[in-house]
């Protein structure tokens, strides 16, 4: 018992001390006395930390502004007449509000879009499509049709993705002519 006791002692002690030895200030004339410098300076310095900071930081890569994306400017523009329940670019999914036209209010559509690629191929986006039955008495009957219109709206998607590309080509294309007449 004695042995144990002396021994958290000796590792209480020893480990205090290592506390307090890499707790050395420095030298007070070069430490700032305003709080947020200091803080600043630590960080330059590698001896803290922000928390924010790791929340704030992009993960899984760099993201382009939205618009500059072709696929998915041509996705929000297929689906503009539908309402959207969810549209994450960073995510890379677009999810519409139930919609029914004014026609039939018994039936509804619902389509979402998982982007897997920023490249214009057929690959590149996954589309799911519900429909949903109700009967009078709100007995409403969810079905998994994808087959029959997502293949549709993959290909008007794609071709108008295709044409926003070329746009952007031949922009580029006119801007660089511009700026190296202006060169010359």
């Amino acid at each position: 018992m004695k042995v144990q006791k002396l021994l958290k002692i000796i590792f209480i002690t020893f480990t205090s001390s290592l506390i307090l030895i890499s707790c050395n200030p420095g030298d007070a004339r070069k430490i700032p006395p305003n709080a947020k410098d200091r803080v600043q300076k630590n960080l330059e310095e590698g001896r803290g930390f922000r928390l924010m900071d790791s929340i704030d930081k992009k993960k899984g890569g760099e993201f382009d502004f939205a618009s500059s994306n072709e696929l998915w400017r041509a996705s929000l523009d297929t689906l503009d007449f539908m309402p959207l329940a969810l549209a994450n670019y960073s995510g890379g999914i677009i999810v519409t509000d139930w919609y029914s036209d004014s026609n039939n209010n018994q039936e509804a559509v619902k389509i979402s879009i998982r982007f897997l690629s920023n490249e214009i191929r057929s690959d590149a986006i996954k589309i799911k499509v519900f429909y949903k039955n109700c009967s009078l008495q709100e007995n409403c009957k969810i079905t998994d049709k994808s087959n029959d219109l997502s293949s549709d709206l993959k290909g008007k998607i794609l071709t108008t993705a295709a044409i926003y590309e070329q746009e952007n080509k031949s922009k580029t294309k006119k801007k660089k002519y511009i700026n190296n007449r202006l060169k010359d």
